[in-house]
């Protein structure tokens, strides 16, 4: 019989997550700006770009971008917006962001409630992509993207445009 020793539990758990990764992006539900919530397991078989977004950043002009991959995939990709004052550049509630990103930017496009994206109070899913892959935001407009298959496609930095070849080409190639 062999003896249990501390880290057994973790590593045997470790080793069923990783039977299994395509199943935990499915998992993760966001308040919606709207109300109600934002389900990742709707959007199961369809690629999914989360981005960290912040409407006083100096990015904030990606949101034309991200907008433009709503309207061009419509139904067959969801691209969400996860308001975040994680980096200080965020108004102060949901109300004005919400109305800000709509007179500013024409949006549209799903979003979250402000949320935390990186550090001990973030999001469950950040918590996640951090554990799979060891990208945590390192500024406003960090992109996560999410393969059909639930997996973790990307990670991209605050510079790699959303309607980029790197992104908007992947999600492409992704559909049916």
């Amino acid at each position: 019989m062999t003896a249990f020793r501390p880290g057994m539990l973790a590593a045997g758990l470790a080793a069923v997550c990783l039977a299994c990764p395509a199943a935990a992006a499915d998992s993760f539900r966001f308040a919606s700006i709207d109300g109600g919530e934002i389900d990742l397991a709707d959007w199961r078989g369809k690629p999914v770009l989360v981005v960290n977004t912040a409407s006083l950043c100096g990015f904030a002009g990606q949101f034309d971008g991200l907008q433009d991959l709503h309207e061009q995939f419509g139904d067959q990709a969801l691209i969400l917006a996860v308001p975040s004052n994680d980096f200080e550049q965020e108004l102060a509630n949901e109300a004005e962001v919400k109305e800000y990103c709509a007179m500013t930017f024409d949006i549209t496009l799903p979003m979250t409630e402000i949320t935390h994206v990186r550090g001990p109070e973030a999001h469950p899913f950040y918590a996640w992509v951090k554990a799979e892959t060891g990208f945590v935001p390192g500024w406003n407009f960090n992109k996560v993207l999410i393969a059909p298959d639930g997996s973790i496609a990307g990670t991209y930095g605050s510079s790699i445009a959303p309607e980029s070849r790197r992104i908007a080409g992947q999600m492409q190639a992704m559909l049916p």
